[in-house]
């Protein structure tokens, strides 16, 4: 979800640029010569043109629609800061960034998040918080196919030992521990399987669950709830950032740049944004395709 800090610093300064009124205007003076605006600008399109502008045209569009305060990215740069403790500078050094620039990137976060947090549900926040005010402890099995998933599952059902079980056929480093993974609270784990084990009673075991993983035979051992916890009020904000950070960027930008009409006026760049309005395009022959075939099952089924 992140955009590279440099890009977005380089993209920033060079379109700005462009739009000056003087393309003759010298950038660049030496001895073998002058450098002028629009010799600079065209360089940069051959370099990395497409790319710039796809960056400044998505930033334009979050900054005019989503308000993030300097307090807000004087908060969270704080925090980054923080987090890298003596190596901030190396890390600043190391990317060729200042740390306005490196300030650029946590705005351009921050912005991101707040697109994705207006599709994040009520229905979505209760879920979590009724899901948050609990950790399991719990164990799986993990195998890389449903038919070995079915079969373990049918061993379980027949009376064999978990443990065992797990240490046979987990394809995960649990296996050797019986496929224990512990305490953990939710959204520590992948979504599929985060439901799955939140939809479960203490010592019931799961039908195989399908995540990027393979599937998951899982079994929770205990659960307890989380002290001090907070109220769903004390806890929204928070819970509605950690689902947007969870949400499909990529599907939020194809609708802002639909929504926003760009139309690029340079020749040269008029591919900049054909992977989101093609995203679109799919999405939309795919659905006329999904009700081409309903159709004609309905009509075999006549």
């Amino acid at each position: 979800m992140k955009k590279p800090f440099l890009a977005l610093t380089l993209a920033t300064s060079v379109f700005a640029l462009s739009a000056c009124n003087s393309g003759d205007e010298v950038v660049v003076s030496t001895s073998y010569g002058d450098i002028s605006k629009d010799e600079f600008y065209n360089d940069i399109k051959k370099l990395a043109g497409n790319a710039l502008l796809e960056q400044v045209v998505i930033e334009q569009i979050l900054e005019s629609k989503y308000k993030v305060t300097d307090e807000e990215v004087d908060e969270q740069f704080k925090a980054v800061k923080e987090q890298y403790g003596d190596s901030f500078e190396s890390v600043l050094s190391s990317n060729g960034l200042t740390e306005e620039a490196f300030k650029d990137n946590v705005r351009f976060s921050l912005l991101q998040e707040k697109a994705l947090a207006e599709d994040v549900t009520d229905e979505q926040i209760e879920k979590y918080y009724n899901q948050g005010k609990y950790e399991l402890n719990a164990r799986h099995i993990l195998v890389a196919d449903e038919e070995t998933a079915r079969n373990v599952k049918e061993k379980l059902n027949a009376g064999e030992d978990f443990a065992a079980l797990a240490k046979e056929y987990s394809t995960d480093g649990s296996a050797s521990n019986g496929g224990e993974l512990g305490w953990f609270t939710v959204g520590s784990m992948v979504d599929e399987f985060n439901d799955a084990a939140y939809a479960l009673e203490v010592n019931e075991i799961s039908e195989p669950v399908q995540t990027q993983y393979g599937y998951h035979i899982i079994q929770v051992t205990d659960k307890r709830e989380v002290k001090d916890y907070g109220t769903l009020e004390e806890k929204e904000d928070e819970i509605r950032k950690a689902l947007a950070q969870k949400g499909d960027w990529q599907s939020k930008v194809v609708e802002l740049v639909k929504e926003a009409k760009v139309d690029i006026k340079d020749k040269d760049l008029k591919t900049a944004l054909d992977h989101y309005t093609a995203t679109e395009e799919k999405a939309s022959d795919d659905k006329a395709a999904e009700d081409e075939k309903a159709t004609e099952d309905e009509k075999s089924d006549k």
